[in-house]
């Protein structure tokens, strides 16, 4: 039995033609492009996703129906309209030219076939399914899945074997699977984790036992790795060697003292990567159902450090200037000083009748929101016994979502 001999075509500066503009185009297009395609469009129409492509330079569209001779000089070609007579004609011309060509509607008709691709990091993996395309996007899926977590520790290790420096990872709301897809391929990667509290914990279980993981937790009104230990930590672990992963909750340069970090490692001489993270202040009120704009609603959103109080000599936040706004205020680090800060925004134009709500360990198990007036939302978060970390979200979006709150995956 035989059957397609895979290989990795470089395509860069190529010339490859792509003969139909429907959603599989789109489908095959950006691929191309990422490979460094000199990618020709041949259709008389396109979608709006491959029209934007056009629009930004990225590709040439030639707006008719294909022609004899369209695919001169290619390297490469994929036949992808919805009529198999023309797909025939373009297989049929590639051959004879031999270019090898894609048949989107009858795989075996072509000389090429399209895998099921997929990257983690530098590794790229292609699977052919043997004639079954739902086969191969499901060994694809599976393979790539655990390359990206980690769970193959010899794969994983030989991705990020070599990585220098540290890498400032941002880990998401505490929900591990919020992390991005590159934190968690670096995290995998690591010889040594510094990982703050609100960090996503259950990926810490799945580090291999060699990985050194030092605890940088900061608990409020309790006990806390300063933070200049946490650099020279960092600092240190990197010179002996080491890739040394920082691993934060939310997103590193949203009062998350990122920047403090990346300026310690640059000052040692140490290369640094970051990676953003998904933070809470959108993802929290957004697992909660609460938009932070909403047309005819809030057409702005202002996040802010709630950690001092308004009238604290150290506060850099305008609470009077705040309170004027009709948007959405979305305050973190906040709970302990609710009652003031909701007070001010009163005394300084704020409606007291306005929505707020508290939401509690997002994304995690234990996620709750209490919502009220803001008048009263101090009142009841302390009834309700709301404690850190959560974010409050004062503005009319908060009143949306209360009825039908979506539901979290936490498997």
């Amino acid at each position: 039995m035989t059957g397609p001999y895979l290989a990795g075509l470089d395509l860069t500066g190529r010339r490859v033609v792509v003969v139909g503009g429907g959603a599989l185009a789109q489908r095959r297009v950006p691929l191309l492009l990422h490979a460094g395609a000199d990618v020709v469009l041949v259709a008389p129409e396109v979608t709006p996703t491959l029209d934007g492509l056009v629009a930004d330079g990225m590709l040439t569209w030639w707006a008719r129906p294909y022609r004899p001779g369209d695919l001169s000089g290619a390297w490469y070609a994929l036949a992808l309209t919805d009529d198999p007579r023309v797909n025939a004609t373009v297989a049929a011309e590639a051959a004879d030219q031999r270019t090898f060509c894609v048949r989107g509607d009858d795989g075996s008709a072509g000389t090429a076939v399209t895998p099921a691709t997929g990257e983690a990091g530098e590794v790229r993996v292609a699977v052919l399914g043997g004639g079954d395309p739902g086969r191969a996007v499901a060994v694809r899926d599976g393979i790539v899945e655990q390359l990206r977590a980690g769970r193959w520790s010899v794969a994983a290790r030989r991705v990020g074997q070599g990585l220098p420096g540290v890498a400032i990872v941002g880990g998401g709301p505490g929900d591990p699977e919020l992390i991005t897809v590159r934190g968690r391929r670096l995290l995998a990667a690591a010889d040594v984790v510094v990982a703050d509290r609100l960090a996503p914990q259950r990926l810490l279980a799945e580090l291999g036992p060699s990985v050194e993981v030092i605890d940088a937790a900061k608990l409020p009104r309790g006990r806390a790795m300063a933070q200049d230990t946490i650099n020279d930590v960092m600092v240190q672990r990197a010179r002996e060697g080491a890739f040394v992963v920082r691993l934060k909750g939310g997103d590193p340069f949203v009062f998350g003292r990122g920047c403090e970090e990346v300026e310690a490692c640059l000052r040692a001489g140490l290369p640094v990567t970051v990676v953003p993270g998904v933070t809470s202040a959108l993802a929290v009120p957004a697992l909660a159902g609460i938009p932070l704009t909403h047309r005819g609603l809030a057409h702005e959103a202002v996040i802010v450090s709630g950690h001092l109080a308004p009238d604290d000599p150290g506060s850099l936040v305008d609470w009077s200037a705040l309170a004027r706004l009709t948007g959405t205020l979305v305050i973190l680090m906040g709970v302990d000083r609710l009652p003031q800060l909701a007070d001010h925004l009163i005394a300084h134009g704020r409606d007291r009748l306005t929505p707020a709500a508290v939401v509690q360990d997002g994304s995690l198990p234990g996620q709750r929101t209490v919502r009220a007036p803001l008048t009263e939302i101090a009142a009841h978060a302390t009834r309700s016994g709301v404690r850190a970390p959560a974010v409050i979200v004062i503005g009319a979006v908060a009143a949306l979502g209360a009825q039908q709150e979506p539901t979290v995956d936490r498997a």
